[in-house]
């Protein structure tokens, strides 16, 4: 892949104009590179190539930097059937996406070494279990203690504070009747063996596909261990945080869920940021490596010594992130031959 940045000479820092949210050009010497592999054009070749692993390199590198400017709310976000040599566009269902999310956490925790403690979250007890029946070596196991969401805020609340799903009382006594359905307790790691708090919580996939108390507990979890520790850092992976931004549950139906956004997921730093973009036979992405600024770029397909190759274009950089429609709009720009700014 080439990817072509934008042609003005840019300086190392620069200040963006408080009357034009957007530029066309980079505020850093060089953008990161959009990751190989994610192109719908070049999906024959994907499954061949390490797209997980890129991944890790490039989200610890973001979120190493990230821990060191002090930020402690982060989210990571990436379409996982990358993973398979599938397309951002193709289809999987809840519990496909779910084992990915879970395996690329698992397989990333050893190469956060440099981070003394890390509590890995899972959504609920059953996927504690699975995670545990997948990773059995000690390379994985021993890498952070396997928890959840429920068992992490009951440990920080004194078993007061977890906002619990609805039906979920009834859940557990079924579990209970049919010899623990929805997972066993033991698969859970003791909190009380961590020799001090967490440095890091990792939390896999909350809400999305699973009841909207994950995001809740979430900000209370957060919110209670920065009681004790303020450094103490959240990242979510892969938890649909732009549904609960961007108002897809209607507060009047979900008025806690809708509370926690302003004071809280407003406030995440997007470190590793990697969203398709499609419209009208354009595609591209809408791309972020922390500290980096908002990438949107172009795909397309050229023909060179009669070998197809895709060729990347960032058409857009923004010091914040621009909504959806704006990246769609720089696309089907570019691709027309035009030029226009917002």
């Amino acid at each position: 892949q080439k990817q072509q940045q934008p042609q003005q000479q840019c300086r190392q820092q620069c200040t963006f104009s408080s009357t034009k949210r957007m530029s066309t050009t980079s505020c850093f010497a060089k953008l990161s590179d959009l990751p190989a592999g994610i192109s719908p054009f070049e999906k024959s070749n994907a499954k061949y190539m390490d797209v997980s692993g890129d991944f890790h390199r490039r989200a610890l590198s973001a979120l190493t930097k990230a821990r060191r400017d002090g930020v402690v709310k982060m989210e990571i976000e990436f379409p996982p059937n990358l993973f398979r040599g599938k397309t951002s566009f193709d289809d999987f269902d809840n519990v496909q996406e779910l084992d990915l999310n879970r395996d690329w956490c698992v397989e990333w925790l050893p190469q956060l070494k440099d981070i003394r403690t890390i509590w890995f979250l899972l959504p609920d007890l059953k996927e504690c279990q699975l995670a545990k029946q997948v990773w059995t070596t000690s390379k994985y196991r021993s890498a952070g203690l396997f928890t959840t969401i429920e068992q992490v805020t009951n440990y920080y609340t004194n078993n007061e504070g977890y906002s619990k799903p609805w039906g979920a009382n009834f859940a557990d006594n079924m579990s209970k009747v049919f010899n623990g359905i929805l997972g066993d307790e033991d698969a859970l790691d003791p909190l009380s063996n961590s020799p001090t708090l967490p440095q890091l919580h990792l939390v896999c996939q909350p809400g999305n596909g699973g009841p909207v108390e994950d995001w809740i507990n979430c900000e209370i979890l957060h919110n209670a261990a920065a009681e004790q520790d303020p450094t103490i850092a959240t990242v979510i992976v892969n938890g649909a945080l732009d549904k609960v931004r961007d108002g897809y549950y209607p507060s009047i139906f979900f008025p806690k869920l809708a509370a926690t956004v302003d004071r809280f997921y407003k406030t995440f730093e997007s470190i590793f940021y990697l969203k398709p973009i499609a419209d009208k036979g354009v595609y591209g992405w809408l791309y972020r490596s922390y500290p980096e600024p908002w990438q949107v770029v172009l795909q397309t397909v050229q023909t060179r010594n009669n070998r197809q190759v895709v060729e990347n274009t960032v058409v857009f950089t923004s010091d914040t992130r621009p909504s959806y429609q704006e990246a769609v709009q720089q696309l089907l720009t570019k691709a027309a031959g035009t030029v226009q700014s917002l």
